[in-house]
Parts: structure tokens; C-alpha cells; sequence
């Protein structure tokens, strides 16, 4: 028998520390883990807290402010329907504004076209 097969089948058998070294190795690695857990569940809370206590908030003042200019706005356009006889006046017709090199598949006005406060195109 030659020493290298002899070698081969001896040497996991003198190799005592392959046992111990996992067992001192999966404490350490049941540390870590539970280390990544720990600080999983801190960060966890720490953003449901900025969630529910800044985010909600900073939404509702923000939904309140943009209402507020909303009806202002269409307070605006009333007032000057009420002067106009109940149409809007009539935007200047520049040379710049509304420039199609090539028509829309649905027309002349854009696809968020709104009859009540855009000019209409297609009377042109």
C-alpha cells in the first residue's frame, strides 16, 4: 500500500479539531445572527416610528396646503367666468404657444385636454 492512499485514509481520523472548531464556529455564528436580527428589529422600528410620525404628517399638510391653492384657483377662474359673461377670456394667440410639427392620432388638443379652463384647438 503506498504511503499517499495510507496517508488519505488516516488523516481525517487524526484530525481531532474538525470537531471542536463548529461547535465554538456555530456559537459564533448563532452570535452574528442574532446580532443581524437584533439591529433588523431596531431598524425596523426606528422606521415604522418615521413612517406613522413624520411621513403621515408631512402628507396631510401637504394634501391640506395643495387644497387650499385648488380652491383658490378655481375660485379665480369663477371670478372670471362671472366677469366674462361665463366663459374664460381668451389666451393671447402667440406665434409660440401651441406648435405642432406633427398632429396628434386624437387630434388637435392634447390628451389631458380639459374643455373648462384650456382653449380648445380643434374650433380653430
Amino acid at each position: 500500500m503506498s504511503f499517499r492512499l495510507l496517508a488519505r485514509r488516516t488523516a481525517p481520523a487524526l484530525r481531532h479539531f474538525s470537531m471542536e472548531a463548529p461547535v465554538a464556529g456555530k456559537n459564533a455564528y448563532l452570535a452574528n445572527i442574532e446580532a443581524v436580527e437584533h439591529h433588523a428589529a431596531e431598524t425596523t422600528e426606528l422606521w415604522r416610528k418615521i413612517s406613522h410620525y413624520v411621513c403621515l404628517p408631512a402628507i396631510a399638510v401637504c394634501s391640506a396646503w395643495v387644497y387650499n391653492i385648488e380652491m383658490e384657483h378655481k375660485a379665480h377662474l369663477q371670478h372670471e367666468m362671472a366677469e366674462n359673461d361665463g366663459e374664460l377670456p381668451l389666451p393671447p394667440t402667440y406665434d409660440y404657444l401651441n406648435i405642432r410639427r406633427k398632429p396628434f392620432p386624437w387630434g388637435p388638443n392634447s390628451l389631458f385636454f380639459n374643455s373648462e379652463v384650456q382653449k380648445n384647438l380643434s374650433e380653430e
